[in-house]
């Protein structure tokens, strides 16, 4: 891990009354790289960003965020940006207007028609924010967000309710900012957009931190996956298969070339055609799905 690390979380507590939202939370986050934060609903997941983006004392534990305390808004707001789910603008106020106050509050430098060419919002720089579209407010979220391209950017849900253009323009531009070294916290419920943008991802479920990685690592946690049925009648297959309640067949595997291979010569030498035949290796969304099930795999410290 980086020595002197962006984010730096050490056994993070935070509760609400007697409920304990997170609990002994430890993760950093280095300079340059792209995080994605993931949980499960309920995980936390909201409670460690409020206090990490400063909204939220701890309640045990420490956060360093650019070598001080999130709380310190001196420090650290004007070296970071955030797009919020919600950030509740101004409707009256035209959308250059809005970018060049959130601009001003940033307290970093840059142009209003810099960011609004950024995000496509250019010919809308004139119009109300209540006139909006619901993609273009998100796009407007994104724009307030990178202005004066902050050190730090936090991306909550960046993408919902943007086009697949939007979507693709957006990416373009945080890849740019990681080009130039900007560091990036990234929540989303596209868990595609996680597995092939970030660095590392950390997976919470019940107030804490079940595993954490890069893609390749995480997906190595888990087996493939290979599918088939068979024609009534055909011989039994390999061993390795198993059968399940739609007539069909299974393997999992963490050498899918090796199975698949044998697979297809056993097929091959039996005559047999598999019907239905698919081979696919673990995805993020698999690892997501399987967090607060299988303990097997703890979170690194």
């Amino acid at each position: 891990m980086a020595t002197n690390p962006v984010i730096d979380v050490d056994r993070l507590g935070a509760t609400y009354g007697t409920f304990q939202a997170v609990q002994d939370l430890s993760f950093q986050v280095e300079r340059g790289e792209l995080y994605a934060l993931l949980g499960t609903n309920g995980a936390g997941k909201t409670s460690t960003l409020e206090v990490v983006e400063g909204h939220r004392t701890a309640t045990t534990g420490s956060v360093r965020v650019l070598g001080a305390a999130p709380t310190d808004r001196r420090a650290v707001r004007p070296r970071t940006g955030t797009m919020l789910q919600e950030s509740g603008f101004a409707p009256e106020l035209t959308v250059a207007e809005t970018v060049r106050l959130i601009g001003r509050l940033s307290g970093r430098e840059d142009s209003a028609e810099r960011v609004l060419g950024l995000v496509g919002l250019t010919r809308k720089a004139e119009t109300r924010v209540a006139q909006l579209s619901g993609g273009e407010k998100r796009r407007l979220d994104f724009a307030t967000a990178v202005y004066g391209r902050p050190e730090l950017l936090f991306l909550d849900e960046p993408t919902t309710g943007l086009d697949i253009r939007s979507r693709d323009a957006l990416w373009e531009t945080v890849e740019q900012l990681r080009a130039d070294g900007t560091t990036i916290v990234l929540t989303t419920h596209y868990l595609e957009e996680a597995q092939q943008h970030a660095d590392r991802v950390g997976l919470m479920h019940g107030g804490t931190l079940q595993r954490e990685g890069t893609v390749a690592e995480l997906t190595r946690s888990l087996p493939a996956s290979i599918r088939f049925s068979l024609p009534p009648g055909a011989a039994t297959p390999p061993r390795q298969a198993v059968p399940l309640e739609d007539r069909s067949w299974a393997i999992e595997t963490f050498e899918l070339q090796r199975d698949l291979k044998q697979l297809l010569d056993w097929a091959a030498a039996s005559k047999v055609e598999l019907d239905g035949l698919s081979a696919a290796p673990t995805r993020l969304d698999d690892v997501f799905r399987a967090v607060g099930t299988d303990p097997a795999v703890p979170a690194p410290r």
